[in-house]
């Protein structure tokens, strides 16, 4: 049962998250319309964690949450691409900072780290628009928050269920999406690497 996670499995838990996304990344760039249709959000959010990979690598098994949270943050701050890698990118700065400090991470300090990270994402953002990465985000850490989970499986069961459901109300939310006939691309981005970092903790993946 994982009632904690140590820093080797949430490395692998990244990694698998940038896998997931960089698989997705043409399908998340073809719902790109807002704020303008550049069909690129996809390939920013993959690129913007894929620079967390190579500094991820070099970090020894005993590296602890705290230190593989700052490395994924930092690398992906530095490399952040478009609006949609920069608001991953603080999402994640947000995380590392509820985690700092931590040898290993309990569900209560995860859920802590989600709403921070939410949080520096919508201070980061000058007019937040709701209906987007950010609402996804936002409500996806409430909803862990209030959910108590005893482990982590049971977490990221909320967390993805969370994320999508509110995914797919993002149409009603923004009227470009309704239009369009598409749910938010960074939205999509950020719920598809959940759901990889998911696949570590809830069925036992693990990338060779």
């Amino acid at each position: 049962m994982h009632d904690t996670i140590n820093g080797a499995m949430f490395k692998e838990m990244l990694l698998f998250g940038t896998v997931s996304i960089a698989q997705a990344q043409q399908a998340i760039n073809d719902l790109n319309v807002f704020p303008v249709p550049d069909g690129d959000t996809g390939t920013n959010m993959s690129m913007t964690i894929r620079n967390a990979v190579a500094e991820l690598s070099m970090l020894s098994d005993s590296a602890t949450v705290e230190t593989v949270a700052q490395t994924a943050a930092s690398a992906m701050l530095r490399g952040a691409r478009g609006n949609s890698g920069v608001i991953l990118s603080l999402l994640f700065r947000g995380l590392s900072k509820g985690l700092a400090g931590k040898h290993e991470a309990t569900v209560e300090d995860y859920c802590n780290a989600l709403k921070l990270g939410a949080e520096a994402a919508y201070k980061s953002v000058m007019k937040p628009t709701e209906g987007t990465i950010l609402t996804v985000a936002r409500v996806a850490a409430e909803k862990a928050n209030d959910a108590q989970c005893k482990d982590f499986p049971e977490l990221f069961e909320v967390l993805t269920t969370a994320a999508k459901e509110t995914l797919d109300q993002t149409p009603e939310m923004l009227p470009v999406l309704k239009k369009a006939g598409v749910v938010d691309a960074g939205g999509m981005g950020y719920y598809t690497i959940l759901k990889g970092m998911s696949s570590v903790i809830c069925d036992g993946v693990a990338i060779e």
